[in-house]
């Protein structure tokens, strides 16, 4: 076999083709495109696990597990770029972090590749356990700890208790990469594990770009979202731990799709695509970069409500509705039943109950949209946002 797949439009001379749901109907389809094998599995998850831990287990490549409540995909993303010019890498594709995206990203490791570079997501306890021992990673990362998936797990402790699941199948000796101020993880490092912490960032922004203090060093990087900054560090803490050499140029990172994408709009104005999901602590850290990329010029912020936040969920909104007056924010486009005290403490703001009507959404921005503006399109996934933005970034402003 040269590959797994899922997708039978994605298949390849010699690959397998797993049919999961409906993909039962696209058997042919993956044969006529040359796949060596289909599999209709009874139990999709288990075949999925199976697969990713068979070849998992032959290979001696270095597997780098990334999980934590923010910055997943985006420190995923960085390590990449820094891996990329010194080791023979697999990264995990966009978001593919869960039960069926973890082993797809292990069923792409070749005999000759040395790094293996996942990530792990989750809703509620068990999960990072179950994907880390499929993955067996030799070095764990934890991005961050804050308040997300609340309405399962109750309370940061136990998004704490639930991320220190990958810690627990480290083998003796393994190495923990974790931050340096997480007083709700520590309790549940486990002893006997290398752990190296990364702290707060040293960075300037300059010309576009983000130059990092590290090791000694100034390390420049393609972004400028200061936000951003903080999974660099994480990158570069896990570079570090492989011992790859630090880059001595500009870092190009490609973002996945919507997380931190920019696009200019007609009329000098930009758009900040990051629709991919949204919660208390990145949704400041996006709005904070929202002002600053602006630079004065007048900003709209898209925001959709932010999901799974359990009974305060009602707080953390009027939080950033707060802080969207403090920062100034032009004009407030508020989405969903729970993200009304957004618009609470502005004066500009308007107010979509029904996450569905994109239309109506999209209309009431290209009215109020002017040459120069710059505009955040942030939400979690249920709202959908990233319809908006995808048809903003061919709005022609008036």
């Amino acid at each position: 076999m040269t590959g797994v797949e899922i997708d039978s439009r994605r298949v390849s001379p010699g690959d397998l083709f797993v049919a999961l749901g409906g993909g039962v109907s696209f058997l042919e389809d993956a044969r006529g495109r040359g796949a060596a094998a289909t599999l209709v599995p009874n139990d999709e998850f288990a075949a999925m696990a199976a697969i990713g831990s068979a070849v998992r287990a032959r290979s001696s490549a270095r597997v780098v597990a990334i999980t934590g409540s923010v910055g997943k995909t985006s420190t995923k993303d960085i390590l990449a770029a820094l891996l990329r010019p010194h080791v023979r890498l697999v990264a995990a594709e966009a978001g593919f972090n869960n039960e069926i995206g973890l082993p797809l990203t292990l069923a792409r490791i070749e005999p000759d590749t040395e790094v293996v570079v996942t990530e792990m997501g989750m809703r509620g306890a068990g999960e990072i356990r179950a994907l880390a021992e499929i993955a067996r990673p030799d070095v764990a990362v934890i991005t961050a700890i804050a308040p997300v998936h609340l309405e399962l797990l109750g309370s940061v402790e136990n998004v704490a208790r639930a991320k220190a699941e990958l810690l627990e199948v480290l083998p003796p000796g393994g190495i923990a990469i974790v931050p340096a101020d997480a007083p709700a993880l520590d309790p549940f490092i486990p002893p006997g594990l290398d752990v190296r912490r990364f702290a707060a960032p040293d960075v300037e922004l300059r010309d576009g770009h983000a130059h990092v203090r590290y090791a000694g060093r100034e390390i420049e990087f393609s972004f400028a979202a200061r936000h951003q900054t903080w999974n660099a560090v994480v990158a570069l803490t896990v570079c570090e731990a492989l011992g790859v050499p630090l880059p001595d140029g500009i870092v190009e990172v490609s973002f996945s799709r919507w997380r931190s994408q920019e696009s200019e709009l007609p009329g000098g104005g930009l758009l900040i695509n990051d629709a991919w999901n949204a919660n208390p602590v990145a949704m400041r850290a996006a709005l904070q970069y929202l002002v600053e990329r602006a630079a004065g010029r007048r900003t709209i912020a898209i925001l959709g409500e932010m999901a799974e936040l359990g009974e305060n969920a009602a707080a953390y909104h009027d939080e950033i509705g707060r802080l969207l007056r403090d920062l100034g924010v032009g004009h407030v486009f508020a989405v969903g039943l729970m993200a009304k005290p957004y618009t609470s403490h502005v004066g500009a703001a308007t107010w979509f109950p029904n996450a569905e009507d994109r239309d109506s959404i999209l209309a009431s921005v290209r009215e109020e949209l002017e040459p120069g503006d710059v505009v955040l399109v942030k939400g979690s996934r249920s709202v959908g946002l990233e319809v908006v933005a995808d048809a903003l970034a061919g709005v022609t402003a008036r």
